[in-house]
């Protein structure tokens, strides 16, 4: 996802300024987006320009207030129903270090692997702790957000572990 399409999903019931879509993305997003206010009025610009939102006044005429068009609508509706692709993540960065260490041999890749498991584990259980100490009514959001961040360095601590049995596993020796 990018701004673009937060944008476009948060004009879907009623037109906002850029101060209210900027605040409103940051909540949707459980707080982890931040957004600069000038990113949001850029965007805007841009899917003005491609004729996805249009400028309307609002209740103070000083203020422009965008709202979707036809265009937009379609857009949107093709985001919500587009599935992400079975592909690598583009510019995984964890990935990209252990390929690159790879390239410098198993040597380089294990020390990597093994200085980012710690690190995630380390993380890992810093988020655990914050979900555990958390508010008993917590915002939505911010509970999607945190088992997000949470499954990911699950995920990202299999991973690894599955390099290092590949790496460990091939003719039983390091290279």
């Amino acid at each position: 996802m990018s701004v673009r399409e937060g944008l476009l999903a948060l004009l879907a019931d009623r037109p906002r300024n850029g101060h209210q879509l900027k605040l409103e993305f940051e909540s949707a997003t459980g707080s982890v987006w931040p957004l600069n206010v000038g990113q949001v009025y850029t965007t805007l610009e841009r899917l003005e320009r491609d004729g996805l939102v249009a400028r309307t006044n609002g209740d103070d005429a000083a203020q422009k207030h965008y709202e979707l068009t036809a265009a937009g609508r379609e857009e949107l509706a093709a985001w919500w129903s587009m599935v992400p692709a079975d592909e690598p993540p583009p510019r995984d960065e964890l990935m990209l270090k252990v390929l690159f260490a790879l390239a410098q041999g198993d040597e380089r890749a294990l020390d990597v692997i093994t200085s980012h498991r710690t690190a995630l584990l380390s993380l890992l259980q810093q988020r655990r702790r914050e979900q555990r100490a958390e508010d008993p009514d917590p915002d939505l959001a911010t509970d999607f957000v945190r088992d997000a961040l949470v499954v990911r360095a699950e995920a990202d601590l299999r991973w690894l572990d599955l390099c290092e049995a590949r790496l460990t596993g091939r003719k039983g020796r390091i290279r």
